[in-house]
């Protein structure tokens, strides 16, 4: 209908709004309106607080104007279901708008089309599937995770336009590669992410806490993959356990070696968790079935150039972030990423690229193949 595209775009950007907030819930974003004119809009602004559909129809009370008889665009299928909140079928339903558009279905076994089933059975008009690609792609992480039960996996590096990722530097001097206003950004991942994770060779260099700033009450577990157990006793992460979760990935072997250290390493609060040691076989596969069977449903990596190539060799990469920092390095740069590709088919390649400037730096940010297949996007 007229104006259909117009309000279903607006209620797309209210989600936006909503990501490094609500996950690991979807962003989801509502507009109401009744003879031409918005009477309510509304979105999901935090984990744990009213979803955008009551926000949208509380707007409508704000303002005096029944929502009875109204179009309501929604970006996702309405809740059904007992959580954190109540079903918003139920308020919907309650509020009687005359017809419901909806961008895209919710995956997850307690939705998958019930909630709007619930809606027709009230008669209640439903249009599905306008803008479905642009609201599967905003929540592509929990779209994942509904419908195969794995997690997202985001690899961030910053690297200069020769594809040094670091300063050849034996002083032990840190130098950065991106500008403040990139590493702020690169927070807002951190907000999205469920865990955090680095590898030992990083722990060592920088000393990280792994921490979202601001933290926006989001504590990420902090992962270290460190098959040898050489984590320091006197790192930020393990002086911060009481506040942010860590887990250690290690080898059984390391382990076994060295006892003292696994012991010392769970009284001060991580978690070991000791993966399979067989020849040739990557821990990564292991990891991320951990993680995804604990409901993590976002991963990032930030480790440095071997943790990177590793997921990508393992082709676990749903996500790139890439910041790019207008610097030519030269022999004063070293590690590049270590993942060797034979031929040129077997190049990644980055689809619904998006290019955001940070002063003199360049984010490039895009999805794989396999995250678009994950979610039912075409891959064009």
């Amino acid at each position: 209908m007229e104006h259909d595209q117009e309000y279903m775009q607006m209620a797309l950007k209210l989600a936006q709004r909503g990501i490094g907030s609500v996950e690991p819930n979807p962003a989801v974003g509502c507009v109401i309106v009744k003879g031409n004119q918005i009477i309510g809009k509304g979105w999901h602004r935090k984990f744990g607080a009213p979803h955008a559909e009551i926000n949208a129809l509380e707007d409508c009370k704000t303002i005096g104007v029944n929502p009875n008889g109204a179009t309501m665009y929604v970006t996702l299928e309405p809740c059904c279901h007992h959580g954190k909140t109540p079903p918003c079928t139920d308020a919907i339903i309650e509020a009687a708008p005359a017809r419901v558009v909806v961008a895209t279905i919710d995956p997850s076994a307690h939705a998958n089309g019930r909630g709007l089933a619930l809606l027709q059975d009230a008669g209640i008009k439903i249009d599905l599937g306008l803008y479905a690609n642009q609201a599967r792609l905003l929540n592509a992480p929990f779209i994942k995770f509904a419908a195969t039960g794995r997690c997202w996996i985001i690899l961030k590096w910053a690297q200069t336009i020769d594809g040094k990722l670091a300063w050849a530097d034996n002083t032990g001097q840190r130098r950065w590669i991106s500008n403040e206003l990139s590493r702020k950004d690169a927070h807002k991942l951190r907000r999205r992410a469920a865990a955090v994770l680095v590898g030992i060779n990083t722990l060592i260099a920088d000393d990280p806490l792994l921490t979202p700033r601001p933290s926006a009450g989001k504590k990420p577990i902090r992962i270290v993959l460190d098959s040898r157990l050489r984590i320091p006793m006197n790192c930020q992460l393990l002086a911060t356990t009481n506040k942010n979760p860590v887990m250690i990935l290690t080898s059984r072997q390391a382990v076994e070696s060295n006892p003292q250290t696994a012991q010392a390493v769970r009284e001060k609060g991580a978690e070991l968790l000791v993966f399979p040691d067989v020849p040739g076989q990557s821990n990564l596969p292991f990891l991320t079935d951990e993680l995804s069977s604990r409901g993590i449903t976002q991963l990032l990596v930030e480790g440095g150039p071997c943790v990177i190539g590793s997921f990508l060799e393992e082709h676990l990469a749903d996500e790139l972030c890439i910041y790019v920092s207008p610097k030519l390095l030269g022999a004063s740069g070293t590690a590049e990423i270590s993942a060797p590709l034979a031929h040129l088919s077997e190049a990644l390649e980055m689809k619904y690229t998006d290019i955001k400037c940070f002063d003199d730096n360049v984010r490039l940010t895009g999805l794989s193949k396999t995250a678009l297949k994950d979610i039912s996007l075409a891959q064009s």
